[in-house]
């Protein structure tokens, strides 16, 4: 088999990068969304209990107690990050799956135009 020209090798390095890539953004997007419904299902408990209920909220290896409000608060304010967080990394999805796309058309058109470039290659 003949040496791929360096601009195929590094098309192929790019596209190998790029799928590491949305692999790593879609993990994380994936986790993000775990520690959403984690969030959101602890914010419907918090906000069953009455006013005056004892709640606590876990610093680090401690349980601190804390207010019904301010946790409620906190916990809002968690998951709005991470819903922003979550939109962000499936915009960044959306970008690099188009871009593997835009890489992919490239790296097969210029396999095909080696391919017909060669002498008894798809000659049918």
């Amino acid at each position: 088999m003949e040496q791929l020209p360096p601009q195929l090798q590094h098309q192929l390095a790019q596209f190998q990068q790029l799928q590491q890539q949305a692999e790593a953004i879609t993990t994380q997007r994936l986790q993000m969304e775990l520690q959403l419904k984690e969030v959101a299902r602890a914010l419907d408990e918090v906000q069953k209990l009455g006013e005056d209920a004892e709640v606590y909220r876990s610093v680090g290896n401690l349980l601190i107690k804390s207010t019904r409000d301010d946790v409620e608060k906190e916990l809002k304010e968690r998951k709005e990050t991470l819903e922003l967080r979550i939109s962000t990394l499936k915009r960044q999805e959306e970008k690099v799956a188009s871009r593997l796309k835009e890489l992919q058309v490239k790296i097969q058109d210029a396999i095909r135009s080696r391919t017909r470039g060669s002498p008894g290659v798809g000659a049918g």
